[in-house]
C-alpha cells in the first residue's frame, strides 16, 4: 500500500472533487432509504477519529492507488497467438473411462504382525495420547441480555426528542433531471469548447421545448445512470453533488431550467422538478428509534457498572462462581469435556479464556479464571470441575486401530504395484480384463471429481495412437483411464460462454502476473524495509 501510495504521487495521480463526491455518495454503508446521508458519513468519520478533511484525503489516497493498480492492469494484454495456445489447451477434451483398483480386494494378501503393531505403536506414540482435557461450569455477562430488562418511559422518550430536535430534522431536498455533455477539466481546449457549444444549444432546444427535456435528456445525456430515466436524478440534499451542480439546483425554483453548468464531469443544463422543504420529523415517526436507542445507553451504562463488580467477585471469591451468580442474577452453566486445542464452541473459543482454563491456577488450585472478555460487551469466568490429564493409550487398546491401518496402507500398495503392472500391459495392446466405466467428456478446465494428478496425467498421455491409458495413485486406491477419443478446441462462429470464461481467467492470470512484476520493480526503484515487530505487535 505505501509502494502504491508513493507511485500515485510520483506519477502525478489525482482524483478530482467530483470523483471523490461521486464515490463517497455510493458507499452503501453511508446511504439512507437508498440516498447519501450526512448524518452517516458524519457518524463514520467520527467513529474512525479523523476530521473530514483527512477522510478525503484518505479516499483520494485510495482512489489514485486503484488508478495505479487498474493501469497496469489494463496494460497487460497477451499476445494473440499465446492465448490461442493456452485457450486451446485448457479447453482439448479427452473422452474417458475408468477404472479404480480399490485396496480392499487386496488386503488378504496383507499379514501384520504383533512385531510389526508393536513396533508402529513405538515409533507413533504422539498418535496414540488421548489430549488434556476438562470439563468447566462458567457465567456469560452479556450487554445483549440486559438490554432485555431495559424499560423506557414515555416521558423519557419525550425528553430526549426536546433536547435533540436537530436529530431529527431533515434538511431541504430537490429533485433535478439534467443533461451532461461530457468534458474532462484535462481535455484540449478545442474538445472543451466543441463540448460547451453543444450544450448551449441544446439549451436553446430546450428553452423552446420544455417538455422535450426528457426526449432530450434520452438522446444527448451522458451520464449512463439517468440518461435512460430522461435525465431524473431523484431526490438529492446538500453535500450529494459536486458544488457547481448544487449550487445552481438550489438556486432553482421548481420548473426552472439553468444555464449551462461547468463541473469536473462537463457542462449540465438542470430541470428543477420537485422541492421537499425542510422539516422536522414527528415525534410518532421517530418514537420507536428513539426508544430503541436510550434503551442501548441503559444496557451500555448498566453493564458498565456491573462489569467492574462482576469481574472483582469472580476474583475474590475465587473458589465458587455462586456469589457472582447470585448477585448478578446470572445462570451457571456447564460445558462437555473441552480438548486441549481442538476446536470448540463458543463462548470457549476465545483463546485467552482456554489459556486461563488449562492454567495450574484453574486445573491444580480449581479457582475460577479471571473475567474475559471474549466478544464485545460479553464477559465470561469459567471453573473447572474435573481434568484429565494428557495420557498414552495402552498398546492394546489401539492395537486392532494399528492393524486396520497397516493392513490398508499394505493393501493400497499392492493395488498401486498392480495397476502399474496393469497400466505397462494395457500400453503394449493387451487385454487385462477391467471393467471400465462408462464413458464421459473431460478437459483441463472442467474435469469434476477429478484429483488434479489424474487430470495431469490424462492430458499427458500420448494422442498419436488411441486407445491411449493413463494411470495414477489415488486416496482411494490406484485409478486407470482409457482416453478413447481427442476433440480439440474449435470455434465454429460465435465463442461459447466456456471459451469465454477460460479466455477471461488466462487475461487475469497475465494481468496478475504483470502487477507483481510491477510491484517487484517498485520495490527496487524504492527500498522498503518491513518492520516484523510491529507487524507482531498489532498481531497481538
Amino acid at each position: 500500500q505505501r509502494l502504491l501510495a508513493l507511485h500515485a504521487n510520483k506519477s502525478r495521480l489525482t482524483v478530482g472533487d467530483g470523483q471523490l463526491v461521486q464515490f463517497i455518495a455510493s458507499v452503501p454503508s453511508l446511504q439512507e432509504d437508498g440516498k447519501f446521508s450526512t448524518q452517516r458519513y458524519k457518524a463514520l468519520v467520527a467513529a474512525q477519529g479523523m476530521s473530514e478533511q483527512m477522510f478525503e484525503a484518505r479516499v483520494r489516497q485510495d482512489l489514485a492507488m486503484q488508478q495505479a493498480m487498474v493501469a497496469v492492469g489494463d496494460a497487460a494484454v497477451a499476445g494473440q497467438a499465446a492465448a490461442e495456445r493456452w485457450l486451446g489447451a485448457q479447453l482439448e477434451e479427452r473422452e474417458i473411462s475408468e477404472a479404480v483398483l480399490r485396496p480392499e480386494p487386496y488386503a488378504d494378501r496383507v499379514k501384520v504382525t504383533d512385531e510389526t503393531i508393536k513396533a508402529f505403536y513405538e515409533a507413533n506414540k504422539k498418535q496414540f495420547e488421548t489430549p488434556e482435557r476438562l470439563r468447566a461450569e462458567y457465567l456469560v455477562l452479556d450487554r445483549q441480555k440486559l438490554l432485555e430488562q431495559a424499560v423506557v418511559s414515555d416521558e423519557e422518550v419525550k425528553a430526549w426528542y426536546r433536547a435533540n430536535a436537530d436529530r431529527y430534522r431533515q434538511a431541504e431536498e430537490r429533485r433535478a433531471s439534467h443533461i451532461l455533455i461530457r468534458a474532462d477539466r484535462n481535455a484540449a481546449e478545442a474538445e472543451i469548447k466543441a463540448a460547451q457549444a453543444k450544450a448551449a444549444s441544446i439549451l436553446a432546444e430546450v428553452r423552446k421545448a420544455p417538455g422535450d427535456f426528457a426526449k432530450l435528456a434520452k438522446q444527448h445525456s451522458r451520464d449512463p445512470g439517468s440518461a435512460e430515466k430522461g435525465g431524473d436524478l431523484d431526490w438529492i440534499g446538500r453535500g450529494m453533488m459536486v458544488k457547481p451542480f448544487e449550487d445552481a439546483t438550489f438556486a432553482l425554483k421548481e420548473g426552472q431550467i439553468s444555464d449551462v453548468v461547468r463541473s469536473d464531469f462537463g457542462f449540465h443544463i438542470i430541470r428543477l422538478t420537485g422541492v421537499r422543504p425542510e422539516r422536522s420529523r414527528p415525534l410518532e415517526e421517530v418514537r420507536g428509534e428513539i426508544a430503541a436507542e436510550l434503551k442501548q445507553q441503559w444496557a451500555a451504562r448498566k453493564h458498565a457498572e456491573i462489569a467492574e463488580g462482576f469481574s472483582n467477585t469472580v476474583y475474590e471469591q475465587a473458589d465458587s462462581l455462586g456469589p457472582a451468580a447470585e448477585k448478578y442474577k446470572l445462570a451457571i452453566q456447564q460445558s462437555d469435556w473441552i480438548a486441549k486445542g481442538a476446536a470448540v464452541a463458543e463462548p470457549f473459543a476465545d483463546a485467552k479464556l482456554m489459556a486461563a482454563l488449562f492454567s495450574d491456577d484453574s486445573v491444580k488450585s480449581k479457582r475460577n479464571t479471571e473475567a474475559v472478555e471474549v466478544a464485545p460487551n460479553v464477559l465470561v469466568s469459567a471453573r473447572v470441575l474435573e481434568h484429565k490429564p494428557a495420557a498414552l493409550q495402552p498398546l492394546e487398546v489401539v492395537s486392532a486401530a494399528i492393524e486396520k491401518m497397516l493392513v490398508r496402507q499394505e493393501a493400497a500398495k499392492l493395488a498401486a504395484r498392480d495397476g502399474e503392472e496393469k497400466l505397462a500391459r494395457l500400453g503394449k495392446g493387451e487385454n487385462v480384463g477391467l471393467a471400465w466405466g462408462a464413458a464421459r467428456t473431460v478437459s483441463r478446465s472442467f474435469a469434476s471429481n477429478l484429483p488434479p494428478e489424474a487430470v495431469r496425467a490424462i492430458f499427458k498421455a500420448d494422442a498419436a495412437k488411441l486407445p491411449s491409458y493413463a494411470g495414477v495413485p489415488v486416496p482411494g486406491g490406484y485409478a486407470l483411464y482409457r482416453i478413447s477419443q481427442i476433440k480439440p478446441h474449435a470455434v465454429d462462429g460465435e465463442e461459447p460462454p466456456r471459451a469465454r470464461s477460460v479466455r477471461k481467467q488466462y487475461a487475469r492470470t497475465v494481468a496478475e502476473e504483470e502487477f507483481a512484476a510491477w510491484l517487484a520493480v517498485l520495490r527496487e526503484r524504492y527500498p522498503v524495509e518491513i518492520n516484523q515487530a510491529v507487524l507482531e505487535a498489532k498481531d497481538r
